[in-house]
Order: structure tokens, then sequence, then C-alpha cells
């Protein structure tokens, strides 16, 4: 897709499949020549294109949030954190420690909201049912899904630094130079910036009664369901990691190559 001087978005459908692989498999060699990021070994058939695909036209959406749902090593955080990058935006996890509770939670909060926010860079927030140490968690995200608010997260002391790093770009975006207007721009400003990607499982009820307790995950979010890989593309995963294995016997690989055609 390709946007115009105002902004507007135009999608072109993309018919060449195997330029649209070649292109997936080049930002994913460029990502793992970043040395600040983690590189991954990912084998990139069609269903992963697919999945990468959605979750980069969401992530370019104004404020584009999408749920993943999908058992664990399905490839959503690994296929995120590629879409992102080609999307040009920065993943953040948290890091679940032994002492991780709310506090921490909103404290990683609020270098997303400062990020999105006072410095207008675009940062994609992932986060994982398997970090769910307290619910109240959920209850910050449903807040920043449907209105971006998430209640008592800065304190009164903090905010006057806020208002000040958004008061010349609020000023020239045409807002009043008062705290309410400045408060306001800021939190549009982190609802266009930040981008929430919600890894969560199906497996059993746990799913269910959230979204019935937080209706904003539903409501807020394009769902993706990771369904189960098809064999095409097994076949494509073992036939990568197996093409650099050595054999002893040069006749054992053609009859591996047709046990995966089979």
């Amino acid at each position: 897709h390709e946007a115009d001087d105002n902004g507007h978005v135009t999608y072109e459908e993309a018919c060449d499949y195997q330029k649209i692989r070649q292109v997936v498999e080049e930002k994913l060699e460029d990502y793992n020549m970043e040395p600040k990021l983690i590189s991954m070994d990912l084998a990139m058939f069609r269903d992963a294109i697919m999945h990468v695909s959605r979750i980069h036209r969401v992530l370019c959406q104004p404020r584009g949030n999408i749920m993943l749902v999908g058992v664990g090593g399905s490839g959503r955080s690994s296929l995120t954190r590629l879409a992102s990058y080609i999307a040009e935006m920065t993943t953040f996890t948290i890091e679940i420690t032994k002492n991780y509770r709310l506090f921490e939670f909103r404290e990683d909060l609020k270098k997303l909201y400062n990020t999105a926010g006072c410095d207008n860079k675009p940062v994609v927030f992932l986060f994982n049912d398997t970090q769910i140490k307290d619910e109240g968690f959920l209850e910050d995200i449903n807040n920043i899904l449907s209105s971006g608010i998430v209640p008592n997260l800065f304190l009164k002391d903090e905010i006057p630094a806020i208002l000040d790093a958004v008061r010349k770009p609020a000023l020239k975006a045409g807002y009043e130079e008062t705290p309410d207007h400045l408060w306001d721009f800021f939190i549009n400003r982190v609802r266009a910036n930040l981008h929430v990607v919600l890894a969560m499982s199906f497996i059993g009820g746990s799913l269910r009664n959230r979204c019935r307790m937080y209706p904003g995950l539903v409501n807020c979010t394009t769902i993706d369901w990771f369904h189960t890989w098809p064999s095409e593309a097994l076949q494509e995963v073992a036939l990568k990691f197996l093409a650099d294995v050595q054999f002893s016997d040069d006749e054992m690989r053609p009859r591996i190559a047709i046990v995966f055609a089979d």
C-alpha cells in the first residue's frame, strides 16, 4: 500500500506470490542483520506470509490494534516482530520477573505513553496471555484500546512535564494552550502511535471469560486466527532445516524429499 500527500492509504492487489515472498524474506534478512535485535530463523511459507501481511496492514491503520488467537509456538510473536519491523515500528514487550506486579506494569505503560505521546514515535506493544500475572493488566489494556486513558496512570507531579513536551506540536496543530486541550492532544497522539498486539490462546475458557469482562479486547481489535499449520507448511519448514544437514548416505536425501512430497 502507499499513502498520498493527505495520508490516505491506497491498496493495490499483489498478484505475484513469489515477489511477495521475496520481499518478506529480504526483510527477514535485514531484521536478522540488526545488531540490537535477536535474530529469528523462520521458514516463510504461504500461511506465515499471509499472517505477516495481515498484521502489517492493521499496524499501518490509524489506531490499529490486533488480537492473534492461537496456541503457543504458532509463531504469533515472531511474525509480529517481523511485521513491526517492516512497518518501521519498534516492538516493546514486558519482562516478567518474580516481583513483577501491577506497579511495574504501569511503569512500563508510562514508558510506552512517553514514547508514543511525547516522542511521537510509533511503537507496537506485544502482550502475551502468559504474561498476565494480575487481571489488572487486562483492565489497563482494555482502557488503552477503548479510550486511550488509563485512570491514575500518571502522578500529578508527572503531568506538567508531559504537557510541556507536547505544547509546541499541539499549538502548531491548532489546539488551545490549556491543560485539558494539551492532555487531549497527548492522548490522541498516544492512540495514533501506540499499537497493541495481543497474543491469546483459545485453549480453555479463559479467553471467552476475559472477552466478556473486557469488551475492548474484541470491539477495538482486529482478530486474526492462527489455525493449525497445513502439511505444506510443515514440509517447507522441515526441508528448510534439512537442507544443510550432511547425510552419510547420499541416497537418503532424495528419499527424505520423497517422503515430504507424499
